[in-house]
C-alpha cells in the first residue's frame, strides 16, 4: 500500500482527480497549500516520488531543498516532512497532536532523523504540521 493514492507513475491524476479524492479535506488542503506559498519563497511541482511506495504528490522546495510534500489519499491528504533528530525531541516535547505522534513513532529513525507522514484529519493537523514545517525550515535555514 502506498501513501499516496496515485501510486501509478504512468498515470498522473488531474487537479480534478485530486480534488474529487482528497474529498471533504479539501478545504484543509487549499489552505495548507496558500499557507506555504504565502510564508515560504517555494518553488512546487507534482511529481512522482519514491516509486509506488509512495506516489504522486505535490511538492514544495525552498532553494532546491525538500520542505514538504503532500500526498492525496481517499479521503484527505498525508503531508511529508522530513525531521533531524533533535527536531523529533522538539516536536515530542511541544505537545503536538496525535496525528503527529503517530507519525513520529512509526517513522523509521535514522541518524539524519525521521520522515514524518502525517495523515490530515483536521485543522489542529494542519497546525500541527506547520510548526514542523516551521522547524525544518529553521534547521535548514529555509524560512
Amino acid at each position: 500500500m502506498s501513501v499516496g493514492l496515485f501510486s501509478d507513475k504512468k498515470q498522473r491524476p488531474t487537479e480534478a482527480e485530486i480534488e474529487a479524492a482528497i474529498g471533504p479535506r479539501l478545504d484543509l488542503w487549499r489552505g495548507l497549500t496558500a499557507y506555504l506559498r504565502a510564508t515560504y519563497a517555494v518553488e512546487e511541482d507534482f511529481r512522482f516520488l519514491y516509486g509506488r511506495n509512495y506516489g504522486w504528490a505535490l511538492r514544495f522546495r525552498v532553494r532546491r531543498q525538500l520542505l514538504t510534500s503532500l500526498y492525496p489519499t481517499d479521503g484527505g491528504f498525508v503531508v511529508q516532512v522530513n525531521t533531524s533528530p533533535q527536531d523529533v525531541d522538539r516536536a515530542l516535547a511541544m505537545g503536538l497532536g496525535e496525528s503527529v505522534r503517530q507519525a513520529i513513532a512509526q517513522a523509521n529513525p535514522y541518524p539524519e532523523g525521521r520522515w514524518l507522514f502525517v495523515s490530515i484529519e483536521s485543522a489542529q493537523d494542519v497546525a500541527d504540521v506547520k510548526e514542523l514545517i516551521a522547524m525544518r525550515a529553521r534547521d535548514k535555514r529555509l524560512g
